[in-house]
Formats: C-alpha cells, sequence, structure tokens
C-alpha cells in the first residue's frame, strides 16, 4: 500500500503523506492556516479551533491541526476528498471561534507587552469583529507566580495550553498544568511554585497572546523600536543562534533564532536573560594600580605600563585564556607573546588532560549536537548537560521520549529529565562488565566525556579509556564517529584550534597560577584559581570587573561579546560569527585590537592592522590547521573515524574518585552573567528551593 495520500485543496490536487495532518497538507499547497494551539515542536491539542477548514460533505468544520490525512475517505466516486481553506463558510467559522476567544480577553493592547507581536492580533485584524455581542462580564484570573522570569497576567490566557505541553515534553519538568473545567479552567504552577527548569523562558514566545512574559523586558521598549542583530550565544559551548535586540547603546533582550542543527528555536534561560548584565559592572578605561588602589588612566599610559610588566623575560610570563575568549583576541594574544619569546600559554582549566595530541577530533563533539538523534545509546561520562548544555539536554530527552535512545551516566547522579542508568560515580566505572553489557545490540552508540573528567589528574587515562570503549563498542566505525567531548566554555575549543596551548616547555594553566611566575595575564580568566598568584604582577584584559579585575595591577578594557563581530569555535567544531548590536562601552577595543596596539609600543608588530587581515589569516589553508577555513557547519562525522584509530596516550590509571561538577551554579557561571541582578535572583532562588534543580 502507498503511504501518499490524495487530496483536492483550493482546487489543487495533492499527494501528501499519509501521517500528514490536514494543517500540513494545507501548507503544503501554499495556503495560510491561521493556529494558536498548534506547534509543529509539540503534541497536538486541538484547543483553540482557529485552524478549522472545510470538507466538502462533512456535517461541521475539521480542525485541521488534529486531523490526520490518511482518516480522511475519499468521496463517493473515488475522487481526493475536497478541502476549503477560505471561502465563506471557513470564514464565518473562524469569526466565530475569534469571537469567541475574545469573550473574555481584556483590552490590554495599549500596555500588553507583547503588542506588536501578537498572534492574537494579526488573527483579530484578519477575524475578528468591529464590535461584540457579549454582555456579560468578562472574567478575571489571579495572576500566577512562575519566578522571576515570567511574568504573568492571566486574564488573557486563551488556554491553548502550548506552555502545559512544552513544560511537560520538552524542558521534562511538569510544574505548569490546566486546573478547573469551563468558565473556570485556568494556566498555573503546582503550588504556586516557581519554575525550576533551565528552559523556562521559551513559555514566553510559545505564548500566543500576552498572558506570558518577559519580567526584566517588562514596559522597556515596543518591537518597532528595537534593532535586531542576528548573532550567537556564548554563555555555554553550543553556540545557539540568538537575535539581539538593542535601543541606543543598550541591549534590550535577547531571543532565539531557529537553527535545526543546534538549538531547534530554543534557549536556556541564562542565554536569554543575562543582557542585564552586559550593562553592569563594565570596565569602560583603562586602569593601573599604585599605591594599592587602581586608578583610571589613559591608553597610552596603560600600554607603556603593560611593556614595562612584560620586561621581566620571557620565562617569567604567563597567559591564560578565559571562557568567554574570542578567536581574534586568541589569535593575536598568541602571536604577541610568542614574538616576545612566551612558552607559558593556556586556554584550557586547571588540571586539563586534552588538546595537546595534535589531533582536533580529540577535544570535539565528533558525533554533532544534532547526531544524538541517530544514536540509540548515549553514555554521558562526567557530564551534566542539563547544566552544561541545558538546549542540547532537552534535544537528549526528545530522543528518548520520540526515537529509542537509551542513556547512561557516569558520573553524580543529577535529575536530567530523562531516566537513565546509572553505571557509578568514579572513573574505574569505564573498566566495568556493565558499560559493555549497556552498548551490546546498540546500532550507534555515543559516548561523550565532559570537562569536568577530563580536568581531573586521570583525565587522559580517561579520554583514553573512552575512545578505546568506543572503538570496542562500535562507536567509532565507518560512517559514524561516536565519540566526543561536552565543553562548557563558549572560547575553549576556537582558543584550542588556534594553539593556545603550551609551547614546549611551557607551562599549563595549573602552574601558570602557581606564584612562580613574575607577570601574570589574564584573558578574562575570571573562573581560574586565583589565590595562588602571591607577589605576580597580574595585567587583566576583560569586559567585567570581577575576580580577575579585583586581582590585577593593570587593566585592559575589552568589548564584550554583543559588541564586536567575531569568531566563535562551538564544541562541535562549528565555526561561527557574533555580530556587533552595540558599540563597546567606553574606551573598551577589540580585543585583538590592544594585542595589536600593543606590538606596536613593545617593536613586536603584528602582521595584520584589521579584524579582517587577521581572520583572512586565519582561514588561509597555509600550514595544516583549517579548522577556520569553513563557517557554519559542523565537520561531522566524515573522515573521523580513521582520525580517531589512535587513542591519546593515558598516563597512569583510572581513579576511584568521585566525579565533580564541571559548574557549581547554572546562573553564574561567567563575567557576565555575575553581574546580571536576574541571574542572582535566579541563583538565589535555585538555591533556597528544596527541590533537587541544576544549580543546587
Amino acid at each position: 500500500m502507498s503511504d501518499k495520500y490524495k487530496l483536492n485543496i483550493d482546487g489543487v490536487e495533492v499527494e501528501v503523506p499519509k501521517a500528514y495532518t490536514l494543517m500540513q497538507a494545507c501548507e503544503e499547497v501554499g495556503a495560510e492556516i491561521p493556529r494558536f494551539c498548534y506547534h509543529e515542536r509539540l503534541s497536538v491539542a486541538g484547543n483553540c479551533r482557529m485552524c478549522l477548514v472545510e470538507w466538502e460533505g462533512a456535517p461541521k468544520p475539521l480542525a485541521s491541526c488534529a486531523q490526520i490525512v490518511g482518516d480522511l475517505r475519499p468521496n463517493r466516486d473515488g475522487s481526493p476528498p475536497v478541502i476549503r481553506t477560505k471561502g465563506a463558510y471557513v470564514e464565518k467559522a473562524r469569526n466565530g471561534v475569534m469571537e469567541f476567544l475574545l469573550i473574555n480577553h481584556p483590552l490590554d493592547c495599549p500596555i500588553c507587552d507583547q503588542g506588536g507581536e501578537c498572534d492574537l492580533q494579526d488573527q483579530a485584524v484578519a477575524y475578528g469583529r468591529s464590535d461584540s455581542r457579549y454582555e456579560e462580564n468578562k472574567r478575571a484570573v489571579e495572576d500566577k507566580n512562575m519566578g522571576p522570569l515570567v511574568k504573568t497576567i492571566m486574564t488573557r490566557c486563551i488556554q491553548c495550553t502550548r506552555c502545559v505541553r512544552f513544560a511537560a515534553e520538552v524542558a521534562g519538568v511538569e510544574e505548569i498544568g490546566m486546573i478547573s473545567r469551563g468558565e473556570s479552567a485556568e494556566i498555573t504552577t503546582y503550588l504556586e511554585k516557581s519554575l525550576t527548569s533551565e528552559l523556562s523562558g521559551n513559555v514566553i514566545d510559545l505564548c500566543p497572546v500576552g498572558a506570558l512574559t518577559s519580567k526584566p523586558y517588562a514596559f522597556n521598549a515596543r518591537p518597532w523600536e528595537l534593532r535586531k542583530t542576528s548573532s550567537i550565544d556564548v554563555m555555554d559551548a553550543m553556540g545557539a543562534a540568538i537575535r539581539i535586540d538593542a535601543k541606543g547603546d543598550a541591549v534590550m533582550r535577547i531571543l532565539p533564532e531557529t537553527n535545526e542543527e543546534i538549538n531547534e528555536e530554543w534557549l536556556s534561560d541564562k542565554s536569554r536573560f543575562v543582557w542585564d548584565g552586559l550593562a553592569r559592572q563594565r570596565l569602560d578605561r583603562p586602569y593601573v594600580r599604585r599605591n594599592g588602589k587602581l586608578h583610571p588612566v589613559t591608553w597610552p599610559e596603560a600600554l607603556d605600563a603593560v611593556k614595562a610588566a612584560l620586561s621581566v623575560g620571557a620565562d617569567q610570563i604567563g597567559v591564560v585564556a578565559g571562557d568567554l575568549i574570542e578567536v581574534e583576541q586568541a589569535k593575536a594574544a598568541l602571536d604577541f607573546f610568542r614574538g616576545l619569546g612566551v612558552k607559558n600559554t593556556d586556554c584550557r582549566p586547571a588540571g586539563a588532560q586534552y588538546g595537546t595530541s595534535g589531533v582536533r577530533e580529540h577535544y570535539l563533539l565528533n558525533p554533532t549536537l544534532m547526531g544524538v538523534e541517530e544514536s540509540d545509546a548515549l553514555l554521558l561520562i562526567g557530564a551534566n548537560p542539563r547544566v552544561e548544555a541545558a538546549v542540547w539536554n532537552a534535544r537528549i530527552r526528545k530522543s528518548w521520549l520520540w526515537g529509542n535512545l537509551k542513556v547512561a551516566v557516569i558520573g553524580e547522579a543529577a535529575e536530567l529529565t530523562y531516566p537513565y542508568t546509572h553505571l557509578g560515580t568514579s572513573a574505574d566505572a569505564l573498566a566495568g562488565a556493565a558499560v559493555r553489557d549497556f552498548f551490546r545490540g546498540a546500532k550507534r552508540p555515543m559516548i561523550v566525556v565532559g570537562e569536568a573528567a577530563a580536568c581531573r589528574s586521570d583525565g587522559a587515562a580517561i579520554l583514553a579509556a573512552a575512545l578505546s570503549m568506543a572503538q570496542e563498542t562500535g562507536a567509532v566505525s565507518d560512517g559514524w564517529a561516536g565519540f566526543g567531548m561536552l565543553h562548557t566554555a563558549a572560547g575553549r575549543v576556537g582558543a584550542l584550534d588556534a594553539g593556545f596551548i603550551p609551547a614546549e616547555g611551557g607551562k599549563a594553566t595549573k602552574d601558570i597560577l602557581g606564584g612562580a611566575l613574575k607577570t601574570v595575564v589574564l584573558l578574562g580568566a575570571d573562573e581560574a584559581d586565583l589565590s595562588q598568584l602571591g607577589s605576580a604582577q597580574v595585567i587583566y584584559v576583560g569586559s567585567h570587573g570581577d575576580a580577575g579585575a579585583a586581582r590585577a595591577d593593570i587593566v585592559l578594557p575589552c568589548a564584550a561579546y554583543s559588541e564586536i563581530t567575531a569568531t566563535y569555535v562551538n564544541t562541535e567544531g562549528r565555526v561561527q560569527m557574533t555580530t556587533r548590536a552595540v558599540q563597546p562601552k567606553g574606551e573598551a577595543r577589540e580585543g585583538w585590537a590592544i594585542f595589536r596596539a600593543l606590538s606596536g609600543v613593545t617593536g613586536k608588530v603584528l602582521a595584520y592592522d584589521t579584524a579582517d587581515e587577521l581572520r583572512a589569516l586565519l582561514r588561509g589553508k597555509t600550514g595544516q590547521n583549517t579548522a577556520f577555513s569553513g563557517r557554519g557547519y559542523a565537520p561531522g562525522t566524515k573522515g573521523v573515524p580513521a582520525l580517531l584509530a589512535a587513542p591519546p596516550q593515558a598516563v597512569g590509571g583510572l581513579g576511584n574518585a568521585p566525579f565533580g561538577r564541571a559548574i557549581a551554579d547554572f546562573y553564574l557561571t561567567n563575567p557576565i552573567a555575575r553581574a546580571s541582578r536576574t541571574m542572582a535572583e535566579c541563583s538565589a532562588l535555585a538555591a533556597s528551593l528544596d527541590t533537587a534543580v541544576a544549580a543546587e
């Protein structure tokens, strides 16, 4: 039997899969079907009835979102069923539905944050009446507490249940539901508690009316006042597609854009609401410490101070790159310090055991973020994707919920929103028979190592054992490379690709920060342990007044990710670029330009004068490193199995110490987040909850 079915839609005969809904079939011929409750990434509810169409011969209109094409019978003469998406019959049905929806909806458009981008407004223009026949009092619904991120005006709610389905199906945290019936029906959180999901802000985008809006953004701007700039997120290593909305010189909000291969159309709460941190605690001028206090200086004075600090000898200088460093800054800094003869450079956390093998695929997520949908068995080693890559965690849940994926964890037992087999808490569990039993029968196994595992003293042994296990179980085979690392920092892979690791004989992060060197340069390295620096002179290059700037003797202000057009490489090796949405604050400069200026002061002039020249050098095909020659796509599994044939060299055996956490607090992972009032409020709330959530 054919899995296709013929329909006559608005006079056009079309053949579509039987599994299509009637709405999908209508859209195949270009028909525009209004809807409120239907969403392509959520289950079908059929609540709003706005998508009514006419089926010739049927006694009443059909809700096209809930009607499966294969269930339509042909006409008596065997001809395809006739569907009409327009005409007086359909128009009258939709007008009636719209009138019903507006019976209790308040006329809040002038004061509603959804105004100008509201589905209900748009459809009311097309299908609304100019007056109302409803004479009773409108009902009112008490607003609900959904925490510091989501503002509720529940009188506006039309009970489409998109938020309920998102929480249950995508976020995996069933905290929103509908209570009562009929006129008393209302959406609420259970027990009036705050939402605990790291993805809760997505209900704002899903809400087709103004019932759920952004609490931090409330009454700040109208959509037509904002400049909209497509960019990428740097709050984690996924590189989600985002849109930065700015007004004047201020970022007003951050929204997700659709990228099926990375974030689909979702965004984590930290990425969405961190924007207020972009304006607070900013470094907007250079500083030099005199008599124990930092004093503002001019750029020439600051550069001269740096020149003096770097005159101690190359072997007494160390450079540590932070989590948010862009590729251009990493490359310029590396070229500058190599020109001075400095070997002590590192972009990895203290104790990291990866990135020095010379094989890029040893530290990439080779099967890609989207590849988990092809896998049938996933082993997470020292990784908690719910806090390290929250949107990817939703994709894992999607693969478990709708596919045949099974998950196992070696590491801390955490709530991941889907069931998993816990194989142990320490690295020695990798050598046990339970791991082999888990992968038995799997056709596309996938092994992912987290940074918490790769930054231990036995990290090299863990990576070697994980890769050997991948080869043994078929995770690395022809056409499939199911081995990879899940990074936590947006700048890590790009800096590794640029070669920001110790030169031969150079010191790594732990030794650079150990207090033995006279001058230490921190490139936004605020997450590192700075307590052992001793009397070292510290030069800090960064955007925010965080831990690094507090310890620094010289501060050079740098632009944030929303203020530069710069290159980043995500955890799967995908080369991406941010786009400047606003101007840098005060006298802050782009990172690469700071080192270009320093090179002129020290007489070691770099070979490029513009960012384009620097990027052209990066993307040139000279030498063996062609990591930056492509943009916008992940390397994937093509040719990777051969590169993974030889595991990295293991030093020592697998330890039995429990895995730690790569992220202690989901909301406060970088200087921008720590400067954000919204993130501070979320962190405090998460710490006070009596349920086990990611930030505890």
